[in-house]
């Protein structure tokens, strides 16, 4: 289109909703983890540890799957849902993780929610590259994986 503007982008290429009604921030990752689903779900059973992961956000389980992950309204800096999934595949688990909020507040500017929807992904891995490497413990290639209890 002239001006640079495209179907999904204003005019100064920062993204916007075609859904005036979606949430501003809708971030998705995932990632595979060589241990058992039980073992990621304790990672986020107790709920002191969402306050590390999670540090400007307030959690309030209304789906606990139990080793399948959990779902929570989210308030604080953002007004939303967030769900880990932990899906069972091969000898391990991927952790599938949904954040779908708006900022508190007045919405900021298209240039700062790309700024903040890129801190909350790389947060997002952040968080599960860290439990890989606790809950694989140095585990080799081509080792089973490890239970943790």
């Amino acid at each position: 289109m002239p001006g640079g503007c495209g179907f999904r982008e204003s005019c100064d290429s920062a993204p916007v909703s075609v859904n005036e009604n979606a949430p501003a921030l809708d971030i998705v990752d995932e990632t595979f983890l060589a241990v058992p689903p039980s073992t990621v779900a304790a990672a986020f059973a107790d709920p002191r540890s969402w306050r590390s992961y999670w540090p400007d956000l307030v959690l309030e389980v209304y789906t606990d799957r139990g080793d399948e992950g959990l779902r929570w309204t989210v308030r604080g800096a953002l007004v939303g849902t967030m769900e880990v999934w932990l899906e069972p595949v091969l000898d391990g688990t991927v952790l599938h993780y949904f954040l779908r909020a708006d900022p508190a507040g007045p919405r900021p500017t298209p240039t700062r929610l790309r700024k903040e929807a890129g801190r909350r992904a790389r947060a997002a891995k952040a968080i599960a590259l860290n439990l890989k490497d606790v809950l694989e413990d140095g585990r080799e290639p081509g080792v089973a994986p490890v239970a943790h209890d």
